[in-house]
């Protein structure tokens, strides 16, 4: 059964799309077979792993709003090992208004999910910036959200916020959620204010942080322009190493999970 992360934050340009298209690379790089669901009516996830949105015959928003739609007929392969994606359209952005009458509103991505879980190890939403319905959509249908802060003077404002989203869909939607973690992004080692950033932030959040920091680093800014992921781009990046190390730091925290929950079970047992 595969495991649904969204990446979330309602504040724009702090790397959800850089980390939700390299993370997922990465995944598939590490053997992991990966859904990347491109959530955002900009759709730079699609573009990112070399999809041209303009030339696709449908998207996440046919899911969405026709209930004939069945989700593998839109779901496209791409240049990365083990790297599927659903595409986004900019029709996507007047989804919001057409659901809002729909019964079960909230739960519309979770269902679409549904039917492909057991396909994939992981299913990695791309949300737009904004606490939208279609992200608290993204967070109902997920079993845990990253949030990416960029490590610039504002990175702490409007998080609260967002952790405010994160109880009520937690309370009211999908008790199951969790916070993956929070992942510290746009460092530059050269600012002694970034370094200020990453003190506050682990001070505040603990044990919530990555380990991983992903570092400003210009391969990474180049290779959407390419339509590549940076794994594909230039492997030997600093990008690329960053996000391979996050991946891997995920995929221990996991197996490190799945052990404590079968422990747990056969204490439970005896």
């Amino acid at each position: 059964m595969g495991k649904v992360i969204t990446i979330a934050n309602q504040k724009g340009g702090v790397g959800k799309t850089t980390t939700a298209i390299n993370l997922s690379a990465c995944l598939g790089v590490l053997e992991k077979k990966v859904l990347l669901i491109d959530a955002d009516p900009q759709a730079n996830s699609s573009s990112g792993v070399g999809i041209d949105p303009r030339n696709i015959n449908g998207s996440i928003y046919n899911c969405l709003v026709d209930n004939n739609s069945n989700i593998n007929d839109f779901i496209k392969q791409t240049n990365n090992p083990n790297l599927f994606i659903l595409p986004s359209h900019i029709d996507l952005v007047g989804a919001e208004i057409e659901m809002i009458n729909l019964s079960q509103r909230e739960y519309l991505i979770n269902n679409l999910i549904e039917s492909v879980k057991s396909d994939y190890d992981f299913i990695v939403i791309d949300c737009s910036p904004s606490l939208g319905l279609i992200t608290l959509n993204a967070l109902t249908a997920s079993d845990s959200v990253i949030i990416p802060v960029q490590c610039e003077y504002f990175a702490l404002e409007g998080l609260g916020k967002l952790l405010n989203t994160i109880k009520i869909v937690q309370t009211r939607l999908n008790t199951n959620l969790s916070i993956e973690g929070i992942l510290l992004t746009m460092y530059d080692t050269r600012l002694r204010l970034a370094n200020q950033v990453i003190e506050e932030v682990k001070l505040h959040f603990q044990q919530l942080v990555f380990d991983t920091i992903i570092h400003r680093n210009t391969r990474l800014g180049e290779a959407p322009s390419h339509g590549e992921t940076i794994i594909m781009h230039d492997a030997s990046s600093k990008g690329a190493i960053n996000y391979l190390n996050l991946a891997k730091e995920i995929l221990t925290n996991n197996s490190k999970e799945l052990e404590s929950n079968l422990d747990k079970i056969s204490s439970d047992e005896h």
